[in-house]
Formats: C-alpha cells, sequence, structure tokens
C-alpha cells in the first residue's frame, strides 16, 4: 500500500518537493519488489511505503534476506529501470482484486484487500509486477536516475509479534548521482556519531539484559553530564517564573482510570501489581500527579496561573524491537511541567513557553527547527468546542510570535491538540524534543476549579510541556550533534593535566587544585606514558583542554593549553586559563564546538 493521491504523475514530477520525492521513493521500492520476486520464486511480499529520506518492503521467504543478497538485487533492479518500463493502474472489484492476489498466492494482500471497505481497488502492474497500491507513481521506471539499498530488519506483520516476522529491505532514492552520494555520506558519519556507539566508547551509560531492555544505567562521566543538565534545567526555570514539584512513582489504578489513561494510554502501561489488595501501576505520566497536588486546596483567580514543573521518572512499555538505546526506552526521566491557567491567560502562557523552549534548546547549541501543530486525532475525550478553542489558542500564539510552522493533521494526544518542535542537529536530521498541549479534558475529568473574583467557581484550563523531551533521548541527540565532543559546559571532564615528565608532577597537581578550585571539573594524568600517547587518548575522550606542564611551564609558573580539535594555544597563567574556560561555559550554546 502507499500513500493516497491521484494518479496524474509525469515525467515533469517535481522532485524537489517532498510530496514529488515521496512518489519518487515509492515508485523505487515497487521495482526493488519487482526484483525479489524475479530472483527468490515463491518470495511473498506485503507493503512498501516511502519513508523519510527513503523506502522499505517487507518479505516473507524460506530464509531472511542479508546485505549478502543486495548486489543481486541491485542489479536486478537496474535492469528493469534501464527496461523503463511503464507505471500503469488498473480500477478493478474488490472481489476481482482478492480472486487475482487468491491466484498468487500473495496472502498478505489478500489480508489487506479484506480489511478495505470500497467497492473498487487500484492496481499498479510494472512489466510482469502487479502490487495492491493506491498510488501515486512516476510515469515509468526509467525515470529512477540514482538508488542503493542499505540495511535489513526484522519486521512483524502488522507489528503484531503474534504475526510472522517479516524481511524488511531498506533502500534509498535520489534524482541524481550527486544527492545520493551526499546522502551516503551523512549516513556513513552518522554511523561515526551512534549514541550507543559513544555511549560505549566515553564510558557514559549502558544497558544490561540482566536489568532489562530498555532501562539505562548511568556510569559517573554520563552521570555527571545529566547533572549539569539537570542544574541547568531546574535553575533556568526557577528564574522563568516555575516552581519544582516531585510526586511518586506509582500510584493506584483509580487515579489512572479518572485520568483516562486506561482507557486512552492502556498499551504503552505496565500491568497492575498487588499492594495489600489494591492495584498500583508504575506511573507512565506526571499530569495526574501535579493535578493531584492543585486540588490540596482551594485556589483563587489571583494565584493563576501557576507553573509547576518535575523531572518525573516514568515508566512505558515499549516492545523490543523498537528499543534503541536512549532514543527509545522503557524507563526515562521527562522534563515535565503543567501550567494551570485562567482563559484569558491562555495565549500568554503559551507564548511565554514557546519563548522559553527555544531559549533552552539554543542554549544545548539547536537553533533550526520544523514546528508543527498536531490537531485532533481520530480517538479523543472531550467537546468539540474545546478542541476548536485549545487548538485557536495554539495558532494564534504561533501567529504572534511570527514562528513559522505547519499544520500535522490528526496528530494531537487524546486530550488535545499540541506543538512540537522538532531540532535539527549538525547533520540536519529532525529530532522530536518540545511539545505544549492543552487540555481541557483533565481539569474537567477531575473538576478542577478556581475561584473566581466575583466568588464562583470557574474552571482552569491545564497546558502540559517538555522542553528538552525525556533526559534519555535528549542526551542522545546531544551525543550524535556533537560528535560524543560535548561544549565545555556539559563536558564531564572539562580539562585533563598532562605533566611531560616525573619533576614536573607537583606543578601539574597543583595546577589541577586551582582548576578545581574555580569550579573547574579537571583530573591530573601523572601515569609513567609518553605526553603523545595521553593526549591521544584524552582527545579520544574528547576532553575539551588538555594542559601540558613542561620545563618551561614550570619554570615560568605557566601552562600550556590544547584544545581536542588539536588547536595549541599560548602558554598562559593558570588564572588566565581559568578566565577562559569559565567565558566559555558562561556562553553555553553558542561555544559549542560540532566535530
Amino acid at each position: 500500500m502507499c500513500a493516497a493521491g491521484e494518479d496524474k504523475v509525469k515525467k515533469s514530477l517535481d522532485l524537489e518537493t517532498d510530496e514529488g520525492l515521496e512518489v519518487y521513493r515509492h515508485s523505487t521500492s515497487h521495482v526493488m519488489a519487482a526484483a525479489v520476486r524475479d530472483l527468490f520464486p515463491g518470495v511473498k511480499i506485503s507493503i512498501g511505503p516511502s519513508i523519510e529520506s527513503g523506502f522499505y518492503y517487507d518479505f516473507d521467504y524460506e530464509r531472511p534476506f542479508t546485505t549478502e543478497d543486495f548486489p543481486a538485487i541491485e542489479k536486478r533492479m537496474a535492469e528493469i529501470i534501464e527496461a523503463d518500463l511503464e507505471f500503469t493502474r488498473e480500477d478493478v472489484s474488490r472481489d476481482e482484486a482478492l480472486r487475482i492476489f487468491r491466484e498468487m498466492d500473495e496472502q498478505y494482500k489478500v489480508e489487506l484487500i479484506e480489511d478495505l471497505e470500497d467497492d473498487t481497488v487500484s492496481l499498479y502492474r510494472t512489466g510482469d509486477f502487479l502490487d495492491l497500491c493506491r498510488g501515486p507513481h512516476i510515469s515509468n521506471t526509467g525515470l529512477i536516475k540514482a538508488f542503493k539499498l542499505l540495511s535489513v530488519a526484522g519486521a512483524y506483520w502488522r507489528g503484531d509479534e503474534a504475526n510472522p516476522m517479516l524481511t524488511r529491505i531498506y533502500g534509498t532514492a535520489f534524482p541524481d548521482e550527486k544527492g545520493l552520494a551526499r546522502h551516503l555520506e551523512i549516513l556513513e558519519e552518522a554511523k561515526k556519531r551512534d549514541h550507543r556507539k559513544l555511549g560505549r566508547a566515553l564510558d557514559l551509560f549502558s544497558i544490561d539484559e540482566t536489568i532489562g531492555p530498555g532501562l539505562i544505567c548511568w556510569h559517573p562521566k554520563g552521570a555527571m553530564a545529566r547533572i549539569l543538565i539537570e542544574d541547568f534545567w531546574r535553575k533556568a526555570h526557577l528564574e522563568n517564573g516555575y516552581e519544582i514539584v516531585q510526586t511518586p512513582h506509582i500510584a493506584k489504578i483509580g487515579l489512572w482510570e479518572k485520568s483516562g489513561h486506561t482507557g486512552f494510554y492502556t498499551d504503552n502501561m505496565y500491568n497492575p501489581m498487588d499492594v495489600e489488595g489494591q492495584d498500583y501501576i508504575v506511573k507512565p505520566m506526571n499530569c495526574p500527579f501535579h493535578i493531584k497536588i492543585y486540588q490540596s486546596k482551594i485556589r483563587s483567580y489571583r494565584d493563576l496561573p501557576i507553573r509547576w514543573a518535575e523531572l518525573g521518572t516514568v515508566y512505558r512499555y515499549e516492545r523490543s524491537g523498537v528499543l534503541h538505546g536512549l532514543l527509545r526506552v522503557r524507563g526515562f526521566t521527562q522534563d515535565d511541567a503543567h501550567l494551570f491557567c485562567r482563559p484569558d491567560q491562555l495565549e500568554e502562557e503559551i507564548e511565554r513557553v514557546l519563548e522559553f523552549s527555544l531559549y533552552m534548546l539554543r542554549s544545548f547549541g539547536f537553533s533550526e527547527y520544523d514546528i508543527y501543530l498536531s490537531t485532533k486525532p481520530e480517538k479523543y475525550v472531550g467537546s468539540d468546542s474545546n478542541w476548536e478553542l485549545a487548538t485557536s489558542a495554539l495558532e494564534a500564539a504561533l501567529e504572534r510570535s511570527d514562528i513559522a510552522y505547519e499544520i500535522d493533521p490528526g496528530e494531537g494526544v487524546f486530550y488535545g491538540p499540541k506543538i512540537d518542535i522538532k531540532i535539527k542537529d549538525s547533520l540536519g536530521r529532525a529530532w522530536q524534543c518540545t511539545t505544549i498541549q492543552v487540555d481541557f479534558n483533565m481539569p474537567d475529568r477531575f473538576g478542577l476549579s478556581y475561584i473566581d473574583k466575583n466568588s464562583s467557581a470557574q474552571q482552569p484550563i491545564m497546558i502540559h510541556r517538555a522542553l528538552l523531551g525525556s533526559l534519555e533521548r535528549f542526551f542522545g541527540c546531544l551525543l550524535e550533534h556533537y560528535a560524543g565532543a560535548l561544549p565545555a559546559w556539559l563536558a564531564p571532564v572539562q580539562a585533563v593535566v598532562l605533566p611531560i615528565v616525573d619533576r614536573h608532577h607537583q606543578y601539574a597537581s597543583e595546577v589541577r587544585d586551582s582548576l578545581v578550585r574555580a569550579g573547574i571539573r579537571a583530573r591530573l594524568d601523572d601515569r609513567n606514558e609518553k605526553l603523545g600517547y595521553k593526549i591521544r587518548e584524552a582527545q579520544g575522550e574528547k576532553i575539551p583542554y588538555m594542559i601540558v606542564v613542561g620545563d618551561r611551564e614550570l619554570e615560568e609558573r605557566l601552562v600550556a593549553p590544547r584544545k581536542r580539535s588539536g588547536e595549541q594555544l599560548d602558554p598562559l597563567p593558570v588564572e588566565g586559563l581559568i578566565e577562559r574556560i569559565m567565558e566559555e561555559v558562561a556562553l553555553k550554546g553558542e561555544a559549542g564546538e560540532r566535530r
């Protein structure tokens, strides 16, 4: 199956647009499926959509495909492209489509057709290859100029572990060889920046199967970087009118029934545990706890807005097949906050959150964003009028803030619309971090109120927001953005002092102590190793400053700093180096290196 659209794509297809590339890449996935079917008799095909920067197709075969199969598949794809075969559409009845694919023994296509409600089904033919598809496609295979198969993975049919495991072949396609080459370069660079690889190499964190997949152990260096992020987060929130709260990790199931999570979020929640005859659940969200704090006493209109923030650890069930290092986990700490405000304060509060969000992201070195306004999903709670009011408030705040954004239809959460901010890293990849969600539903479900100036009870509006997302995911993003070379203010070790020989050890120790007293995270490497070896090791650890101490430095009471980039700085007094490092730390995101 492919994305909906009318079959009006001709040779003039605009491959400069996302829509054009989507059609182009999906058409390439059909060519790949045709090649696989030609080469491997008996293979069953399922779905093959385009995805960001590429495409995939899922296959059922007597053995899993591997990258060793790629040369033969690519060769056959090239022959199909060279043949310049047309993509032709055939509209048939649902019954006829079922007959065709049953005769072809394509049970996955049959299952897809059985789930369709339309009386008419569209098929696409490319030479001898026939596929179920809504289209559109490019006009002929000869338009495909540059493609590459990339990887394989296992994928359960329809994402259900009870179904057969299929082999998913990933590929990409570009309008020209130059674009493909550039993309492959980025993929190679991304492999080097993989946060899982960097986490091991830099001794930052680990995941142990005996503890459980998706559960992170932070090592001393990783924990130090996390503390630095958390300290900055707390300070920034206190300076921006927030108060810090803390809440439990578990709660009675009744709280989650009241909030609606057991009805709308149950697939992501863990099974209840029995505590003295009562069912408790580990929390997937922090919001119900903040609501209960709000309800702990009567609130006046003068108390609003209330802004409560928490670094709250939550637990969500994720299938093992989608877990991915720090980016997709089962236990994580969310930089969460909930705001309670009056209707007349809503737009201003959203604007404040937007401004605060961008300040936080810029501080970590991110300056490019994609911003989306996500609207009502198919499955939702609350009245349509409240959804319209909430969506209008988010849109108005974006307009008044003069921020460019796109509408993302149907991608709101079940209780309200939201603004999502995706940051762009140094490779141009997008990462989901900030989310701002307006919620009329939970205040209504819990019966929240405040007393207005006329002594009447009124219902507040609730704003859910996370600026960095989860600390785990954000840290993984930071590692890949900086290729592990975290800026000086976030580096677990900011400087290492390197005496050349034994007679320099005492002065090197004094230098280290001076740095530590000034608040700089420094250590001394006085091992009996050659200086070049110690410098290379420190560079491998991504330490921002290497401070060499030799005869001249000892005699003149100086230090010879060297940056991890290899840049050699002029010798200077320890006080001068401290001033330089502290200035760099104060600049935060403006001074970030991208290596």
